[in-house]
């Protein structure tokens, strides 16, 4: 069955993302224990391009499949987990890579290189870091795992905190400082 994509995200109304969201049937990998590790031999780039023993995966699907089982330790290591093992993954910057946004009210919507779709909130923060002449965002997305935001919506979520007057945004009742700490 052929992978298709959402629409693109401006077409959305909120409830339409609310149930693209709800639908999306994620693997519960921070309920998994396995016994056997080990390494993946898997790397995703700063620009978001995955790679598997030094050959790039152009499969979107497979992309998303491999996304859906991600998980970041408390010690920052990012992990491929399924029931029966935990395979370590280099990760050189983020997970994910937020490639577009829209704000409709309070809530600010992301769709990310895997297609994914995350409401920014107090479960899925955005933050700041780096200095204030060249900050980098980040969107929490899940088990750990975070989206950094491209030069396009980078500049689009400085757009709505400009509108703002200040320069943070809010979404769903939690507000961001744009300016890194």
């Amino acid at each position: 069955m052929p992978y298709e994509p959402p629409p693109e995200l401006n077409a959305l109304s909120l409830a339409q993302v609310a149930e693209l969201v709800a639908a999306r049937k994620l693997p519960p990998v921070a309920e998994w224990t396995p016994a056997s590790s080990g390494d993946s031999e898997m790397v995703i780039r700063a620009d978001g391009r995955w790679f598997h023993q030094g050959g790039e995966i152009r499969r979107p699907a497979m992309v998303r499949a491999f996304a859906s089982l991600l998980l970041r330790d408390a010690e920052g290591r990012h992990w491929l987990v399924t029931p029966a093992e935990k395979l370590s993954i280099e990760v050189e910057d983020a997970a994910f890579i937020a490639v577009d946004v829209r704000q409709d009210g309070d809530t600010l919507v992301f769709r990310l290189n895997s297609d994914d779709l995350v409401v920014a909130g107090p479960d899925h923060p955005i933050r700041s870091v780096g200095d204030p002449e060249t900050p980098a965002l980040y969107l929490g997305v899940r088990h750990g795992t975070e989206a950094r935001l491209n030069r396009s919506t980078y500049s689009q979520i400085a757009e709505i905190a400009l509108a703002s007057g200040d320069l943070s945004v809010s979404s769903q009742g939690a507000t961001f400082s744009l300016v890194p700490a």
